[in-house]
């Protein structure tokens, strides 16, 4: 690795550092925000406080009612519910609509999702002795998620919430319908089908008769939909940084609460909605309406690292209402993996919920990387031997730039014992020593950033290639040689203590051999390079391997296997590049006979060239300067 190389890789460090130092809050943002999360966490306390109460009270209604005759009964419940009091009186029962993918159990009261079982995918936990034991994984099954709509029933200010109904249940093969009876032939109904072979679950709205039922005034009925996500992967800071709330409005870009936010709100501002999906790290819950919600408001709450859950999430979203007398609304869950293919094919750009990152990282991901690595996968089982497959077809791909790197290494390599003998003409005279080294540069034909700019262009891929492990499912839970899971990191040592700033209490086998694999490659590359100039420059070729250990030794095996892999097609790309298609000495001669030809004096070189001369002349100045006597003062 030259010197050119570690700028290239110091710029890399430079702009996580630079990253992390203007994205931060300052000391204020972070008190304002501070008063602002203790201001909605006051509020919130005091509004589920006052939920609470009014559940309480509710119940002791409905069970005061239970206990006296019918026709008080109606009458009691009748001023809470209105024509829906008989259905706040019932007992709770569960339904299950299951295909080969799902198990989906709904229960009666609220007639709502109570729990979704993922047949092929599994839950990883560590247990006391740290070791990793896959369990039945699970959506949607906190007991504190609410998913509950507000019916604007006319003379009720509060309107009825669906929660405190226990719907009639007509289960018919893969479909399933809640009904809550309003009399008279009215009713609001909520219908679930379950096709084969699918996570998509067809959901339908009936109002029959609600248009005498709820208020003259109302186009729209609001649903609360709050859903805690578990932890369900081993590397919990991870999954919370690719973990959201997602939403799409019609005939926008996808958005999302921030993720990083201790708590992140967004309001879609009355433009109607398409989806909102409730994501992590490599599982959905989505709701989906073909014809578009009115509007929505979203909001994501980081919790605290102790808490047994992940986020918490919430969505109020309109649902349109058009006063008929007989009306219907569509909608679709998707409810299960993070799978690009299958949610691109659901449609509404529902794909966007895969984390591969916005802008051309996003965009090289979903279509170079993602292509590339579907079609090795459709030829290799091992997700292991792809990433190696990977590796090297990206590499090829590269080489032409790759190629030009070390074209313009062995140039400089072949001039270093011209340097030599102007470090030895100009003894410690370093500012001269860099001028004439820039002007042998530009007559042999030398660009000393040519070796650079390909490894700068090559950071688009990379840091894509960041975003792209964590956020692909098909390397969630990989085994390859001694990694257990390739989305997350590779514990192959466990410390008996923890080492702050993200590098946790194990050792990642390929983090660290990527980081042997650079010094080896660094010392093999610097017994060519002169670095008596400056020194410091080889220090730094071998600190930043070793710093970069820490941002690699919790990240997913499969980015920190990919980077040794590159590293060692590397190695393998420079030894059979220099020796079987680079000449020296025939480069040699090509650059003499570059030296015979007349030059302009444009460009790079000669603007440097003109600078280290202008800073030559101030520095002999100066020096002039210094050696002449000062007048003695009287």
């Amino acid at each position: 690795m030259d010197r050119n190389n570690i700028i290239g890789i110091a710029l890399i460090f430079i702009l996580f550092l630079a990253w992390q130092y203007f994205l931060a809050p300052s000391k204020t943002q972070i008190a304002a925000q501070q008063r602002a999360q203790d201001s909605i966490a006051r509020v919130e306390r005091l509004r589920d406080s006052l939920a609470i109460v009014k559940k309480q009270e509710a119940k002791e209604k409905i069970k005061a009612a239970a206990e006296v005759p019918d026709s008080i009964r109606t009458q009691m419940l009748g001023g809470q519910y209105g024509p829906f009091a008989n259905a706040a009186v019932g007992k709770e029962e569960t339904t299950i609509l299951e295909n080969e993918l799902i198990k989906v159990t709904f229960s009666n009261k609220g007639g709502r999702i109570q729990d979704v079982l993922v047949k092929r995918y599994f839950k990883m936990v560590q247990g006391k002795d740290r070791k990793d034991r896959k369990i039945p994984l699970h959506l949607l099954d906190d007991v504190k998620n609410r998913f509950e709509y507000t019916l604007p029933v006319k003379g009720l200010r509060n309107g009825v919430n669906t929660a405190d109904l226990y719907f009639e249940v007509d289960n018919t093969g893969n479909s399933v319908t809640f009904r809550a009876d309003a009399g008279n032939g009215q009713y609001f109904a909520q219908t679930y089908s379950l096709p084969s072979n699918t996570y998509k679950l067809d959901y339908r709205l009936d109002f029959e008769g609600m248009d005498q039922v709820f208020e003259a005034s109302a186009k729209n009925i609001t649903l609360k939909w709050v859903n805690y996500l578990d932890k369900i992967e081993k590397a919990t800071q991870y999954e919370r940084q690719y973990s959201s709330l997602n939403f799409k409005a019609i005939d926008e870009n996808s958005g999302r609460c921030s993720p990083t936010r201790e708590y992140s709100e967004k309001d879609a501002e009355g433009a109607p909605i398409q989806w909102v999906a409730n994501t992590n790290q490599f599982f959905n819950s989505s709701l989906l309406s073909e014809k578009g919600f009115t509007s929505a408001k979203m909001a994501s709450k980081n919790l605290p690292e102790e808490n047994e859950d992940l986020k918490e999430l919430k969505s109020e979203i309109q649902v349109p209402f058009g006063g008929e007398s007989a009306e219907q609304f569509a909608m679709h869950f998707y409810i299960g993996p993070n799978e690009f293919d299958r949610l691109h094919k659901m449609g509404y750009s529902l794909s966007d919920v895969v984390p591969f990152g916005q802008n051309i990282m996003g965009t090289i991901n979903r279509w170079v990387i993602r292509p590339l690595f579907s079609f090795l996968t459709w030829l290799i089982s091992s997700k292991g031997i792809v990433i190696l497959m990977l590796t090297f077809m990206v590499k090829l791909l590269l080489f032409p730039l790759t190629y030009r790197m070390i074209y313009s290494q062995s140039k400089m390599t072949a001039l270093k014992p011209e340097i030599e003998r102007l470090k030895e003409r100009y003894g410690d005279d370093q500012q001269k020593v860099q001028m004439e080294t820039m002007s042998m540069y530009r007559e042999f034909g030398v660009n000393p950033l040519g070796a650079c700019f390909p490894m700068l262009l090559q950071l688009p891929i990379w840091f894509a290639l960041y975003r792209f492990f964590p956020a692909s499912i098909e390397f969630r839970q990989a085994s390859f040689l001694w990694a257990t899971d390739l989305s997350s990191y590779d514990e192959f040592f466990q410390l008996p203590f923890n080492i702050p700033f993200g590098f946790g209490e194990h050792i990642s086998l390929f983090a660290l051999l990527w980081v042997l694999s650079t010094l080896l490659y660094t010392w093999y590359n610097s017994k060519n390079m002169d670095f008596s100039a400056n020194p410091s420059m080889l220090y730094m070729q071998y600190i930043m391997p070793v710093l970069f250990m820490g941002f690699f030794n919790s990240s997913a095996s499969g980015l920190s296997a990919y980077m040794l892999f590159s590293n060692l097609l590397n190695i393998g790309q420079t030894l059979a590049t220099k020796y079987f298609l680079i000449d020296e000495k025939k480069l040699k001669l090509k650059m003499d006979d570059y030296r015979k030809k007349p030059k302009k004096k444009a460009g790079f070189g000669a603007r440097m060239e003109t600078m280290l001369k202008e800073q030559q002349r101030l520095a002999e100045e100066k020096s002039k300067q210094a050696k002449q006597p000062q007048p003695k003062r009287k």
